[in-house]
């Protein structure tokens, strides 16, 4: 079911030959770009028409109301209230301890740098709902903002039409359990147009979505067409592509659940990314034969196979753990799974992922939702650049500057003279007015 790529005998430069999924976000960009564009303009009315023609329903009101959002709560499954309870909090211990404090640096006697972590005040936070329903996404969006301290949050999550025009009622539940009250059933690339631009969001113009700061969460391609569109006029966490798994693994490996890992992922997403990468052509034939066997059975088995068998997934062999080591490096995975021998040793030599599943009882699932740690995570080989969601993302590093008159003058030469080698004459002027008397 996997395509094969065998590495071995050493490749200089792996990562051309790696499986990942061609996806033109620019192409996507064009295509949005007028109804960006409609929403800026109109608001409203351009909202309601793309939702009618892309989600077939006309909502009348795009705001939730709060009622409904509690109702959803009070209407939970007591299984699935737990499970999400647990999931809050465990995510709540791991980026409550991300947080930073503020730091003051001595430069001079008089002269002292202070860095201050000042939250995003308005963040629009986005939550898929085409394939699948995603309240975990819910948690793992709101938990960091909340500790980052963000003072407006907002959620927006596409229509359902079986849920009356309202997004998924475990979604709305979620948002609850969480404290978030402002949501709307806007989905797409029109409900990124409304949070970067703000609009209104009723037929009379009454009710009005302020525009946000900053846009999370991961969306499909014309979700991130959008926020390529729209970063500047807003912040971004990232362009979020097809979520990815590579396991890297080696004889010791129980195929069973390195099929099992493989296959959790490709539920996501026909476009969804397994790679193994392993020295061991046995492991790799065990899994394969696992895979025959897994695949026909889960209840989205048109989907996994679609993905298992497209041209972003398949297994790399590779002469040894230390060449799978600079594969996996060269991918740069959304989520690394390490199955080996003596794994944290191998995970912590690792340089590019964005999450690190360390051994046989790790396994991502258990990231998705109650690790504690984040799944918003990048993808398409960002990892090499880029981080996860966490608090950080919600944080905005400011200097304070504050010298005395003497830690100025006797730093003013300096300025002065960088300020000529630079033909900038007034950067200077705008000191030495401060001395009259000179300042060499």
């Amino acid at each position: 079911m996997l395509t094969r790529i065998d590495l071995r005998g050493g490749v200089r430069d792996p990562r051309r030959l790696l499986p990942r999924a061609q996806l033109d976000v620019s192409v996507a960009v064009e295509r949005i770009r007028p109804l960006v564009e409609a929403v800026r303009e109109h608001g409203y009315p351009a909202i309601r028409e793309a939702s009618e023609r892309f989600d077939g329903v006309s909502p009348e009101h795009l705001r939730v109301p709060v009622e409904v959002i509690r109702a959803a709560e009070g209407e939970l499954d007591p299984q699935v209230r737990a499970a999400l309870l647990e999931s809050i909090t465990r995510a709540r211990k791991v980026h409550d301890d991300q947080r930073r404090t503020d730091h003051t640096t001595r430069v001079v006697a008089g002269g002292t740098v202070t860095e201050r972590w000042l939250p995003v005040d308005r963040v629009g936070l986005y939550v898929p709902g085409g394939l699948a329903m995603y309240p975990s996404t819910v948690v793992m969006n709101v938990v960091p903002a909340q500790a980052a301290g963000v003072r407006s949050l907002v959620v927006v999550s596409p229509p359902q039409k079986e849920n009356g025009g309202l997004p998924d009622r475990r979604v709305l539940a979620a948002c609850a359990l969480l404290g978030v009250d402002e949501v709307y059933a806007v989905g797409g690339a029109h409900a990124v147009a409304m949070l970067a631009y703000g609009a209104t969001v009723d037929p009379a113009g009454e009710q009005r979505c302020d525009p946000v700061d900053m846009i999370t969460g991961p969306g499909n391609i014309w979700v991130t067409a959008a926020k390529r569109l729209l970063r500047g006029v807003v912040g971004i966490d990232a362009e979020a592509g097809p979520t990815e798994i590579a396991i890297l693994a080696d004889h010791t490996a129980d195929p069973a659940h390195v099929a099992a890992d493989l296959v959790s992922q490709a539920e996501h997403d026909p476009l969804a990314a397994s790679v193994l990468v392993t020295p061991s052509a046995e492991l790799a034939d065990a899994v394969d034969a696992e895979l025959a066997r897994q695949v026909p059975a889960a209840k989205h088995a048109e989907r996994i196979g679609t993905a298992l068998r497209g041209e972003q997934s398949g297994v790399v062999l590779v002469d040894d753990l230390e060449a799978g080591l600079r594969v996996v490096d060269a991918y740069a995975a959304e989520h690394l799974e390490i199955q080996t021998e003596n794994p944290r040793e191998w995970a912590l030599r690792v340089r590019n992922a964005g999450a690190i599943f360390v051994g046989a009882w790790s396994p991502v699932s258990l990231g998705d939702y109650c690790a504690g740690s984040n799944h918003v995570l990048p993808t398409g080989g960002c990892a090499r650049h880029s981080s996860g969601l966490s608090v950080q993302s919600f944080l905005r590093g400011v200097h304070l500057v504050e010298y005395t008159e003497q830690a100025l003058r006797e730093v003013a030469p300096h300025v002065v003279t960088l300020a000529g080698v630079e033909d900038l004459p007034a950067h200077g002027q705008a000191v030495s007015v401060r001395f009259p008397g000179g300042v060499s």
